[in-house]
């Protein structure tokens, strides 16, 4: 414990003589973090210091090479003032896409196998109305209908409102009739 507080005594007599050396290099600015940083790493590798040396030689180093390490990592950033940069490099979380999906495909089980099938046909596998019915064996009157009242059914158990104004609100849709 005793060796602790001698450490600790030498490290804040050198604060001084630290932040001279600091300003040198980086500026008054930057002076100050640059010897918290130095003397939190000094810290928390002290066991590397070797007990027979100096402790401001060895604190000096870890400022000069913290300093140089700053320099070279300023050097490889880009200079983005508006975001446009950073902007483009960004991504969308992906959670609300998933849970949306989920909610989908739970949403989809509760309809009609009939309407299901026609939506599926039409929406995920890009079939056109004629061969939709020619998969479902109905006519092309009926898919359309399917399709028609299975995105209606959809919309309103999924509580998304109508895109457009001439299309019907979800608040007077119904539970889809079985088909005969």
């Amino acid at each position: 414990m005793n060796t602790d507080r001698a450490i600790c005594e030498t490290m804040i007599a050198a604060i001084p003589r630290l932040r001279r050396f600091a300003v040198s290099l980086a500026g008054v600015q930057h002076a100050d973090d640059l010897v918290q940083e130095t003397l939190l790493l000094a810290w928390d590798k002290i066991n590397l210091f070797d007990a027979r040396g100096e402790m401001l030689p060895w604190l000096i180093a870890i400022l000069r090479n913290r300093f140089y390490d700053q320099r070279r990592r300023r050097r490889k950033e880009i200079e983005d003032v508006d975001g446009a940069y950073a902007q483009a490099l960004t991504t969308g979380p992906t959670q609300i896409a998933r849970a949306e999906h989920a909610d989908l495909c739970t949403t989809l089980l509760k309809l009609p196998k009939e309407m299901r099938e026609a939506l599926i046909a039409v929406g995920y596998s890009s079939l056109s109305y004629q061969e939709a019915a020619q998969a479902c064996d109905c006519p092309v009157g009926t898919i359309g209908s399917r399709v028609h009242r299975a995105r209606e059914y959809l919309g309103a158990l999924l509580g998304i409102e109508s895109p457009h104004p001439s299309m019907p609100t979800y608040d007077r849709v119904r539970a889809p009739q079985k088909e005969g």
